[in-house]
């Protein structure tokens, strides 16, 4: 019975597969015949019995030789040159760019015997450099074996650049970004972070330079001369043996076809290479259970105040995280006046935790990276403690960023992760590791120290990513959505951990978040941004009950209409009115705050005591716990959205597209001064 599933599944990919116009597959197929023939060429003339004897002969065997030194040489001398050129083409904006790419292709397409002679007007006795370089260092390029491995190189570099700079494109900024707030250097980041995970890149540049100065032929031959034992390599062996042994020739041709079609099978067609994070992409987003006692979500009219939650996680870290201050005892108070795109000041004691929130491109990340001196959008003066580190370079300002991915090296362990920052301090390697692993077991993932962030679940890595940011001694730490990608379940789990490890850091945290209960239960403070400015800065509580934003109050559940208050309530842009109890002085920008327990849904219109009253048709039904949220259009208001129990929408009938009255009491509606 297992068998016919199966089967079926083939025999659909079998009436599926694209069959190709004969349009286009008649000339694909004579362009693989003309490609393939001449390969099948040097096969079918090649005299086997002899082979042995023409690759073991004196001169192929030093042409041979020389070849692997040159090709070798060329290799070593393109990577010290060629690696730091793609990564400035990756890495840096700057005038002239696209014209040193194309200088950097320009060897591909131009005439290899035209390269030779640029080369010889370039370095030749008589070029540009040449005279030079003889009068000062005695060293005369052509005709010399060093000239072959510059003839080699000028072909064969733009093979690595051109790899390793589409590798390094597509290696995320945040990884190198992040591994600057550990604290490390931009060398260090390019050593330990960059190049490691571009390797596959590298490795493929690499092998398609080495092949390339292994077959050069034109530039050689006419820079450097063809001169047995110093300039005379393997092609330009092939060409002279072309004149007096043509099997002898065909032989070493089928050698150097060998070579080659080796390094393009070794490949298999990674030419760009895969950054390291590509290969363990969606590995991270896997779920985890909640731990036992886990406290559920709580919706922001009935969350806990930031005290109570602060002091539930001091009782925490007392009961689970073993002797002594894991944070080190420093206190470092917050100042800074952030200005560009985004404008504002910012002033937090110790300890203080700030939720910044706002609709997409309202500045919050903008803010971080600002804090964090890596973008030119806004530029942050910055104060941490008693120290100005404004003029700090990022790697030296000890502020701690954890992008929503968590950004964790690929290449290293969760142990290696978490001890990076440390290292990148200059703390000695046992003692890195002891503290990083401390901190690991405080957020109970000490036992998965040795695994790679790609066999860890998405709650796992969020808590690596969080015990590598405060294990590197920052004294600012910067969240950025760090549970947005987590389910519910996983996402419950690691709020609570974040909640009891922030109690005790003596710095200040701000948080990037979309999510109420993050903002209500783990900030004492919550920062509302709004085309780059600070529209409200209070603490939960306060923005619970008067939310200075629309978008802000439909994050927390609550409706929220905009309008101009008038004698009668709040004038609306449909121009109609809604009654309030308490009103504002005429005129004055108003948001009206409508919780959706306060929305009464009916079939027929009510009579009675609401004054607020408007026909409408329900457009979506979901369920949020135990209740329904019942969302309801209507021409004469904006859409309203009604919190109801399932008996009482079975009560009522209520379906997509039923025709509905709401009403509002006049005292449930609060009004807000913008």
């Amino acid at each position: 019975m297992s068998r016919h599933p199966s089967g079926a599944r083939a025999g659909t990919r079998a009436r599926t597969r694209t069959r190709p116009p004969v349009a286009l597959a008649l000339p694909a197929l004579v362009a693989v015949a003309f490609l393939l023939l001449p390969l099948v060429g040097i096969l079918a003339r090649t005299e086997w019995s002899e082979l042995g004897a023409h690759l073991t002969s004196p001169g192929v065997v030093e042409a041979l030789r020389l070849s692997l030194v040159v090709s070798f040489w060329a290799l070593g001398l393109s990577l010290l040159l060629g690696v730091p050129l793609a990564w400035l083409l990756a890495r840096i904006e700057f005038k002239g760019k696209a014209f040193v790419r194309s200088l950097v292709l320009l060897p591909m397409v131009l005439p290899p015997t035209v390269g030779g002679v640029a080369l010889l007007l370039g370095f030749g006795r008589r070029g540009l450099l040449g005279p030079w370089l003889e009068s000062t260092f005695g060293i005369t390029l052509p005709f010399h074996t060093s000239g072959a491995v510059l003839a080699a190189t000028f072909v064969a570099m733009p093979f690595l650049v051109i790899s390793l700079e589409g590798a390094l494109g597509g290696l995320k900024r945040s990884y190198e970004d992040t591994a600057a707030s550990l604290g490390a250097s931009p060398v260090r980041v390019f050593f330990t972070v960059t190049m490691p995970m571009v390797g596959p890149g590298l490795v493929a540049g690499a092998a398609l330079t080495w092949a390339r100065a292994l077959g050069e032929f034109g530039a050689t031959i006419t820079f450097a001369g063809n001169l047995p034992g110093t300039t005379q390599t393997l092609p330009l062996q092939v060409y002279l043996l072309l004149q007096d042994s043509p099997e002898a020739a065909t032989s070493v041709s089928l050698l150097l076809l060998a070579i080659a079609m080796a390094v393009l099978i070794a490949l298999r067609g990674r030419w760009a290479g895969a950054p390291a994070a590509a290969r363990t992409a969606g590995a991270a987003g896997r779920a985890e259970p909640a731990a036992a006692g886990e406290v559920p979500s709580v919706s922001p009219s009935g969350a806990a105040p930031a005290g109570a939650a602060r002091a539930q996680a001091d009782a925490d870290e007392g009961a689970g995280a073993g002797a002594g201050n894991p944070h080190g005892g420093g206190r470092w108070p917050l100042h800074a006046a952030v200005t560009g795109f985004t404008e504002l000041t910012l002033d937090a004691p110790p300890g203080t935790t700030i939720a910044v929130v706002g609709e997409n491109g309202a500045g919050k990340t903008t803010l971080l990276r600002a804090l964090l001196g890596l973008t030119p959008r806004a530029d942050a003066e910055l104060r941490l403690g008693d120290t100005d580190v404004t003029a700090l370079p990022p790697h030296r300002r000890q502020v701690a960023w954890v992008p929503q991915d968590g950004a964790l090296f690929p290449h290293l362990s969760a142990l290696a992760n978490t001890a990076y920052g440390l290292r990148a301090r200059r703390v000695p390697r046992a003692e890195a590791r002891r503290e990083a692993r401390l901190w690991l077991d405080r957020l109970g993932v000490g036992h998965l120290a040795h695994r790679k962030p790609g066999q860890l679940s998405g709650g796992q890595a969020q808590r690596v990513a969080l015990a590598r940011a405060l294990a590197a001694r920052p004294r600012l730490l910067l969240l950025d959505e760090p549970l947005a990608s987590l389910d519910q379940a996983t996402r419950a789990h690691v709020r609570h951990m974040l909640r009891t490890h922030l109690a005790g850091f003596g710095g200040v945290c701000l948080i990037v978040t979309h999510d109420p209960v993050e903002a209500v239960s783990l900030a004492d403070r919550v920062l509302v941004l709004a085309d780059g400015r600070a529209l409200q800065d209070a603490p939960p509580a306060e923005v619970t009950r008067h939310p200075r934003s629309p978008w802000v109050a439909r994050m927390l559940g609550r409706n929220a209409w905009v309008g101009a208050a008038s004698p009668e309530g709040l004038a609306l842009p449909s121009g109609r009115r809604l009654v309030v109890a308490e009103a504002l002085p005429e005129g004055a920008e108003a948001l009206a705050i409508i919780g959706p327990e306060a929305v009464s849904v009916h079939r027929d219109k009510p009579s009675g005591s609401p004054r607020n009253v408007w026909p409408g048709t329900v457009r979506e039904i979901t369920s949020v716990g135990s209740r329904l949220r019942v969302l309801v259009g209507s021409t004469e208001v904006p859409d309203l959205v009604a919190e109801i129990t399932p008996e009482a929408a079975a009560e009522l009938g209520l379906a997509d597209g039923s025709a509905v009255w709401t009403s509002v009491k006049a005292t449930e509606v609060t009004l807000v001064r913008l």
